[in-house]
């Protein structure tokens, strides 16, 4: 139903539009229009009511009102569209400028626009009578009372309340987060002394969240005076929340308090007068928002000491403002998901599971991925089937696919539960998760791309003072937070790059997809359709290979004007449809299609209404002149393919806001100031056509800019480089900054430049690269004070003091820091009070070797950088691993660095000398051994010794190690000698520069030398 919303409550908006007087439209077709946008308004207000019914439990009449309406909102859409486009009318292709030619093309246009007015009003009338007529049929058989079958408002049973009597015995994988979850609720980690401690255990649906609680709970109220456990749900009733924790304290003292009528503030009064002075164990389960929390439940447990709460969510964000601790349950291993499958099939019989695993288990239990519910579920499927229909029943499972009775009522299940997060979303967040159905399972859905093709669709409805991708960011972040997709992250500094949807959740929206005709799917692994339904507005085309591309045509045959949406995906066919098909086309979406070309993308400026272009990594060469007419285009996305140099017609698409090639590839165009839209730009500046410093004075133009990635293949000279930094200051909005020389060598920046009084660099700046841009010493625009968001910084700098470490150091939101510098520097006296590198996760030095050093006078933390080169900046002193970690770098889990062998061992130190002990959260350590002068022997001995070094850290980081100039290393004979000479005696260098050393002293030696080299 929320589907239905959306497509009246987007079209409204533009029917206002067409009463503006730029468009023109005669009297009576105004008055329709506005009559029609009251109807809609009047039916949209309805439907919004309705909208939180789940779709089978509406009426079925209702259900066929519902289905009309969206029809007809799409098809005035498409009305109104075609309109709009066509007064703007299409601007000429050519270069021509002969006058006769102008006037000519003026005439035609003027002719296309009074014939667009007559259509639009025919139009309209049209689609006034068809809604007169859904009208007439709602009065008829008065729908507005109907709404919900009869059966939907019985009571059903509630499929979670399994979860809370299941013997702890039975219970698989429990036992690690048991012990996890009881450690957070006994230690003082974000605890107040004197106050309840909150632990908050957040997850998907079915993850197991109520099992773990349950268990916790009933192992540990025996421990406290009183407890109870009491569900919340979606649109929980308060007073019966109340009610309940009363029962739950003292069945026998409030064995009746379900019949007494009592407001909400008198239960409240009740339930902290039987807390007051003790110590108290509660589970809040299953809570859905914080207001109900923060306004109720919470006022009700007082602050008494020693008492402890867990509440379970799928919701992170009201984890995070609830809980003093997060614990975040995780899918169960594969050891512990087959425990539990073979469990579920085979009971108590002791079966040996290595026997039992084979192709068709593991498929059930990836499609599951872990989920502790789904496992169940799948498992219950097969519970006295013999083995060789385990593969039919596999085959009955999923979207598109009639299943049989006893597969449809185990499922059901599954599906309610994973429902009602679906339920609980606004509906314009339930549009943007559906969209996620026209990805194939297991896909890594890139974040951008996927919020430019909902901008595209017109899900995200403008805001003011926050732009659309800013807002559609929010969106997905929110589906997040809510469990409904899963975030994939940077390793190296925990930015959000992409989502997958786990395989049932897939299910879920493929389903409620395909019953409000809002996708379909064809998938040649699934089987592939005969036939498309007429009414198809959002097409996904998945898994085409060679022998289906006969089939793949039949897409072609059909004329499908209505198509909004073609979105194909894994597949390498070669006879996909013609774009002349696809009248009202929105969004094309080719990507990673191998054997897509040029040649694919002819008609494509037929395609007037297109918002979105996604041709990456495929085998396009060029880009054709005719995309110039595609004004409404806001996206073309061609990263990954061969394409140079951009047609200059596409300086007329003012509409577009995503242009992204390739920065070592894409030509930057001289007329890049025409796209004042732009907020996304990856581009290459190139010598070859004389525009580099045109291009760098336009850039200034493009105020609306967010990310900006440019590859630099030309030197530049000061008036260029000057032109650069003018436009970067006007660049206010940027966000993500790369600026990357790619002739293979470091570009070296006039430093001057960007330290000159008054230059600052965007304020807004999260991400900025400018790993191969080398700067003499660190500007001043590099700080606390002007980057106070920046989180992600790679940076050059050939000389680094104290001062400049220092303010890196500060920047109050880096978690992501590589710095490559040939100079040594030191911080000294790093603690907690300081604030530095407080949300460091990465670091990386790829030309430093790093120590940490532990200070006795005020226990602080000096972090040294060395070049191997200039004197040691820190003594031998071997660093106390007794002594408890500080808080230096609290969050870094990854160290990357150098380790100079030869240096190292002349200045009396070795590589175990690091200090890992004093950075708490590490993970991972990576290291470049350079082995110049070293021998063989004390570059294992170095190998060895950061062996150990991770080995003893409490976290026992994984070890990366590699060698660096192996061909400089020198032998042991040359290693020895030099030692030896190093450590001769004042007084018997004397004697042998006097002569007196005697035959059998210098025969002692060389028989030293011998013995050395034997051992070695």
């Amino acid at each position: 139903m929320n589907l239905v919303v959306g497509a009246v409550g987007s079209v409204i908006p533009k029917l206002l539009q067409l009463l503006g007087d730029e468009y023109k439209l005669q009297r009576g077709v105004k008055k329709n229009v506005d009559s029609l946008s009251k109807e809609l308004k009047h039916i949209h207000a309805f439907l919004s009511k309705v909208s939180d019914v789940p779709w089978d439990q509406l009426d079925e009449q209702v259900q066929e009102w519902a289905s009309e309406i969206r029809e007809a909102s799409y098809d005035m859409e498409d009305i109104i569209d075609t309109f709009l486009v066509s007064v703007e009318g299409r601007e000429p292709t050519g270069r021509s400028n002969l006058k006769r030619t102008m006037n000519k093309m003026a005439n035609v246009f003027s002719f296309s626009k009074g014939k667009a007015r007559h259509d639009v009003g025919s139009a309209i009338q049209d689609i006034i009578k068809k809604l007169q007529e859904v009208a007439d049929r709602r009065a008829r058989y008065k729908i507005h009372d109907l709404v919900v079958k009869s059966s939907a408002t019985t009571s059903s049973f509630d499929p979670r309340l399994n979860d809370m009597y299941k013997e702890v015995a039975s219970l698989v994988g429990i036992e690690e987060p048991s012990k996890k979850l009881i450690s957070m609720l006994s230690s003082r980690t974000g605890h107040v002394a004197g106050r309840k401690k909150i632990v908050s255990i957040v997850g998907t649906g079915g993850l197991g969240k109520t099992t773990l609680a349950k268990a916790v709970y009933d192992k540990l109220k025996a421990d406290f005076e009183c407890g109870a456990f009491v569900p919340v749900g979606r649109n929980p009733s308060l007073r019966k929340v109340f009610m309940d924790i009363l029962y739950e304290l003292d069945k026998n003292k409030y064995a009746n308090i379900h019949t007494k009528d009592r407001d909400e503030r008198h239960l409240i009064d009740d339930i902290r007068e039987f807390l007051v002075n003790k110590r108290y164990f509660i589970v809040i389960d299953d809570l859905w928002e914080n207001e109900s929390w923060k306004e109720a439940i919470e006022l009700a447990l007082p602050e008494n000491s020693g008492s402890r709460i867990i509440i379970t969510t799928r919701n992170s964000t009201v984890a995070e403002k609830i809980g003093d601790e997060v614990y975040k349950i995780q899918p169960l291993s594969d050891d512990n998901s087959k425990n539990l499958f073979y469990a579920r099939i085979f009971g108590d019989e002791k079966k040996c599971l290595n026997d039992q695993s084979d192709e068709i288990s593991n498929k059930f239990l990836r499609k599951c991925g872990g989920i502790p519910l789904a496992i169940i579920t799948m498992a219950s499927l097969l519970v006295g089937k013999p083995r060789e229909k385990w593969s039919d029943v596999f085959t009955s499972i999923g979207f598109g696919k009639k299943m049989n009775e006893q597969v449809e009522n185990t499922m059901k299940n599954t599906m309610k539960i994973l429902s009602f997060s679906y339920y609980d979303m606004p509906s314009y967040l339930r549009t943007c998760l559906l969209y996620l159905s026209v990805f194939p399972e297991d896909s890594i859905i890139d974040k951008d791309s996927l919020i430019w093709k909902w901008i595209a669709e017109g899900f995200i409805q403008e805001q003011q003072g926050i732009s659309l991708f800013e807002l559609s960011e929010r969106y997905f972040s929110d589906l997040v937070n809510r469990s409904m997709i899963q975030a994939i992250e940077y390793e190296w500094n925990g930015e959000v790059y992409a989502c997958r949807v786990h395989d049932m959740v897939l299910d879920l929206i493929c389903s409620l997809s395909s019953k409000e005709n809002f996708v379909t799917i064809i998938d040649y692994d699934r089987g592939s359709l005969s036939t498309l339904p007429s009414s198809t507005r959002r097409l996904a085309q998945h898994n085409i290979t060679l022998e289906h591309t006969a089939d793949a045509s039949m897409v072609g045959t059909l004329l499908m004007p209505q198509l909004r949406s073609f979105i194909i995906s894994k597949c390498d066919g070669d006879k996909l449809a013609p774009l002349s098909s696809f009248k009202h086309l929105r969004v094309l979406d080719m990507e990673c299609c191998s054997n897509v070309t040029s040649s694919h993308l002819v008609h494509l400026g037929t395609l007037l209404h297109l918002r979105y272009l996604g041709i990456g990594h495929t085998n396009v060469k060029d880009l054709p002149n005719e995309i110039g007419a595609l004004k409404l285009l806001q996206t073309l996305n061609f990263r990954g393919t061969r394409i140079t140099q951009l047609t200059p017609s596409i300086s007329r698409l003012t509409q577009l806001v995503c242009l992204h090639g390739s920065y070592t590839l894409t030509v930057a165009p001289h007329w890049i100031g025409k796209l004042a839209s732009l907020e996304k730009l990856h581009v290459r500046v190139d010598s070859s056509d004389g525009n580099a410093g045109a291009f760098f004075q336009a850039l200034g133009s493009l105020s609306k800019l967010r990310v900006l990635w440019i590859g630099l293949r030309i030197e530049m000279d000061d008036d260029m480089e000057r032109d650069f930094v003018l436009s970067l200051r006007k660049l206010h909005k940027l966000q993500d900054f790369l600026f990357n020389p790619t002739f293979g060598s470091h570009a070296v920046t006039r430093t001057n430049m960007w330290g000159e009084a008054g230059f600052v660099l965007p304020q807004h700046l999260r991400h900025l690269d400018l790993e191969d841009f080398c700067f003499s010493w660190l500007p001043s625009c590099i700080s606390a004070a002007y980057l106070p968001y920046l989180a992600h910084l790679t940076l050059t700098v050939d000389a680094m003091d104290q001062k400049g470490l220092e303010f890196l150091a500060t920047l109050p939101e880096v978690s992501y820091l590589k710095l490559d510098t040939k100079s040594t520097a030191t911080v000294s006296n790093i603690s907690v009070g300081n604030g530095y590198f407080q949300k460091l996760r990465f670091c990386q030095m790829p030309s430093s070797m790093i120590q940490f050093q532990f200070n006795e006078e005020d226990s602080s933390i000096s972090f040294h950088i060395w070049n191997g080169i200039d004197a040691m900046p820190f003594d031998s002193g071997k660093n106390d691993c007794s002594i408890p970690p500080s808080a230096v770098m609290p969050n870094l889990k990854v160290l990357s660095s150098v380790r100079f062998v030869r240096a190292l061992k002349d200045g009396n130190n070795d590589c175990a000398n690091i200090g890992l002990q004093y950075i708490s959260s590490l993970q991972k350590v990576e290291v470049k051994l350079v082995c110049s002068g070293a021998s063989a022997v004390e570059v294992e001995e170095a190998e060895a010794a950061l062996r150990k070094a991770t080995k003893v850290h409490q976290n026992r980081p994984t070890l990366k190690m590699w060698r660096s100039k192996e061909e400089e290393m020198v032998s042991g004979v040359q290693t020895e000698k030099a030692q030896e000479d190093d450590n001769v005696p004042t007084e018997e260098l004397q004697k042998q520069q006097e002569g007196e050393a005697t035959a059998d002293e210098g025969i002692s030696k060389l028989g030293a030398v011998n013995s050395s080299i034997d051992s070695v």
